[in-house]
């Protein structure tokens, strides 16, 4: 007997042309999918795909059926009975995942204000510098940095972060003058280990119109953002960090910024969600939040999705 999952399951594979992708979307094993969509084709006595090692598109069959159930199926997908309350407002749980610093200095107060807001909602705000998986940890949405690289995901940009290169005044007092880029190599730094690498993350900078990153002698290596500040305010060497890190101690006197003139881009934060067809109205709620939550931010949307979003 064909049920709705199956539906589900071949309406996620059509748009994505991959049951790897759509695996991902519906926290399924890929396995499970194919099984599903070949249950399905038995069922209807059709085939819907064509398949190849490096492919999958729709049958004629295929193509009928999807024009068939995806409105249906979208519809289906809109129905979260914990998504609005009784008012017509966002209701239910969002889950959230960010990084630390990012997540309490930034986010969290967009949340609050979210609260007030919409009193029915809910918030699990899960802080990691570790870079999650959004549909396998079950979320609703990410921040992060960067670019986004996985394309059966939407990512919208809500935010940009100037790096800023910064020393604590004891520090430059008792080391040689930094005028350019070449001087920092007779400095010491305290450098990011990116979680997800265990690299240490180069400083970046623009030098006359280009693109420069060196690496010089890390003192320490660390991976927690706040840490990285407190040994720079302690005296251990250069730092370079998002702006938001750095800024209380920028105004108060207890970090230096050097070379302003040779800032990188900057780092573009996004709003990362499944790559569904539609939303629920709580993760809408929240993106409209932090678009208009963040002053003087870059709303272009990023990319992306699939072909169909």
């Amino acid at each position: 007997m064909k049920n709705l999952s199956q539906f589900l399951n071949f309406a996620a594979v059509a748009r994505h042309g991959s049951f790897a992708r759509a695996a991902r979307e519906l926290s399924l094993a890929p396995s499970s999918v194919a099984k599903s969509i070949a249950r399905l084709e038995q069922e209807l006595g059709v085939r819907l795909f064509h398949r190849t090692t490096r492919s999958v598109h729709l049958t004629e069959e295929g193509q009928t059926l999807f024009a068939k159930c995806s409105r249906l199926l979208d519809e289906i997908d809109a129905l979260d009975l914990r998504s609005v309350s009784d008012a017509g407002e966002p209701a239910g749980t969002l889950c959230i995942g960010a990084p630390i610093g990012y997540g309490t200095q930034v986010v969290l107060p967009v949340l609050t204000a979210l609260q007030r807001r919409y009193p029915a909602l809910e918030f699990d705000l899960r802080l990691s510098d570790e870079q999650v998986n959004l549909v396998g940890e079950g979320l609703d949405a990410v921040i992060r940095f960067g670019a986004l690289t996985d394309s059966s995901l939407i990512a919208r940009q809500f935010d940009s972060q100037p790096l800023v290169l910064c020393a604590s005044p004891a520090y430059l007092a008792a080391h040689p003058k930094i005028r350019a880029v070449a001087d920092l190599a007779q400095h010491g730094v305290v450098a990011f280990r990116m979680p997800t690498t265990g690299r240490e993350r180069p400083l970046e900078f623009v030098e006359k119109g280009n693109a420069v990153a060196i690496a010089p002698k890390s003192r320490f290596r660390i991976s927690h953002g706040e840490a990285l500040i407190g040994a720079a305010v302690q005296g251990a060497g250069l730092v370079q960090v998002p702006e938001f890190m750095a800024r209380r101690h920028l105004d108060s006197g207890a970090l230096d910024e050097l070379l302003p003139q040779c800032r990188p881009a900057p780092l573009p934060v996004n709003v990362i969600v499944p790559g569904s067809r539609t939303r629920p109205v709580r993760v809408d709620a929240l993106i409209d939040a932090l678009m208009n939550g963040r002053p003087g931010a870059s709303y272009n949307p990023l990319l992306r999705s699939d072909p169909h979003e």
